[in-house]
């Protein structure tokens, strides 16, 4: 039996995540004895706050680790309404929002709520790599716009405006960006949502990054700016990377009603409920200190002050500087080209293997003259990383 063709069509073209492919490749080579240096995950290198934890441990003692509602429970949604209250100013209800294992899975529901075959979903390259992939999953489908490196990494409305055609369902935003850094001004984001309006189309908002951003940067939300805007669109968000609890695995949405409806209705038969102890630390990381979220910010602000212009120095390399989040994306094609690899993915899989540094190729987020580089470590680490990939490329180059 050729057990390939047993698959369902919806799986057998997805592609595999390149982040979490990379980040196990370098994990199996440092458990081997190698010494690698991983700039693939997309997660802090900070523990989980310590109230966060004392919170998850009281409540698994207090005997806390029951079933609870399928869209989570309600004090953390509360604490999810009084968050987007307090740092957007946006009132929801309990009902209009869903909390989901984490972001990534209230994307896949939303995903799977929303689209019917054929419908279009316009993303904004480069991209996270599992938006694709999850439109595609749904029956929908993927129109890609791309974004410049002149326009730092960011769409403009009438980008969009060109690409919506009858079948075009959404829009997604992701702001701080994941691989880019960048942030979308106020006045971006009013253009944008006035095309929006005009073709009656939903916004994906994915706002995981709102807490990382740097200099005279400031995040906003569409969903700010009128109440048509906060009407069409779904807020994406989530503790992961804010509060450093990637593993915990909780996310939220908040928006139209009868979609979150169904989208509880729909993770009633998939997956029950959140994880009950996630849930509790959640709520303290709503509820509770927002100090530890400022003290990561700060340091991976300073982070990027350090290595950014290290980056910049290395021959054949051209960052655009982010903004947020905790990633930068030089495009390398100089470097590609002098040290004669025949492209990025064969650039970064020597570097991993020959300078012993782990970067997720640009192909994976829509960008294929670049590599993404989370500086989500310790600076000694950075730097050590950033010098042998430039002792790589000086090796390598040629004229």
């Amino acid at each position: 039996m050729d057990l390939a063709k047993q698959l369902a069509s919806r799986v057998s073209t997805l592609s595999p995540s390149t982040t979490l492919a990379i980040t196990a490749k370098a994990k199996e080579m440092k458990e081997s004895g190698i010494d690698v240096i991983g700039l693939g995950a997309g997660e802090p290198d900070y523990n989980t706050p310590e109230p966060i934890l004392e919170a998850a441990w009281r409540s698994m003692k207090e005997g806390k680790t029951k079933y609870t509602p399928s869209g989570g429970l309600p004090a953390l949604k509360d604490a999810v309404i009084g968050k987007l209250e307090r740092d957007q100013g946006l009132t929801y209800t309990r009902t209009e929002v869903m909390i989901g294992i984490g972001a990534k899975h209230v994307l896949y529901t939303l995903f799977q709520t929303i689209l019917d075959p054929t419908d279009e979903v316009i993303i904004p390259a480069p991209y996270w790599v599992s938006y694709p992939e999850q439109v595609k999953l749904a029956g929908g489908v993927p129109v890609v716009v791309q974004a410049t490196a002149e326009a730092e990494f960011k769409v403009t409305a009438s980008q969009i405006e060109v690409a919506i055609t009858s079948k075009t369902k959404a829009l997604i935003l992701n702001s701080p960006g994941n691989p880019t850094g960048m942030v979308y001004t106020e006045e971006e984001l009013k253009a944008i949502a006035e095309v929006c309006k005009a073709r009656d189309i939903w916004i994906i908002s994915d706002e995981i990054y709102e807490k990382l951003v740097y200099g005279t940067a400031k995040h906003v939300s569409i969903a700010t700016l009128s109440d048509d805007a906060k009407t069409r669109t779904f807020i994406i968000n989530g503790v992961s990377k804010s509060h450093s609890m990637t593993g915990w695995r909780i996310g939220f949405i908040a928006g139209n009603e009868e979609v979150v409806k169904a989208m509880t209705n729909l993770a009633s038969h998939s997956t029950s409920n959140p994880v009950t102890t996630s849930q509790y630390a959640a709520i303290e990381a709503y509820n509770g200190s927002q100090d530890a979220v400022e003290m990561m910010r700060k340091s991976f602000s300073s982070r990027l002050e350090r290595i950014y212009p290290q980056i910049q120095a290395i021959p054949g390399f051209n960052t655009v500087k982010p903004q947020g989040a905790f990633y930068l994306l030089p495009d390398v094609s100089e470097a590609v080209k002098h040290t004669g690899y025949e492209n990025v993915d064969a650039f970064a899989k020597a570097l991993l293997e020959e300078a012993n540094v782990a970067v997720i190729p640009g192909s994976g987020f829509g960008s294929e003259e670049t590599i993404r580089l989370s500086y989500a470590t310790s600076i000694d680490l950075l730097e050590e990383a950033v010098h042998r990939i430039d002792q790589f490329v000086k090796s390598k180059w040629n004229d």
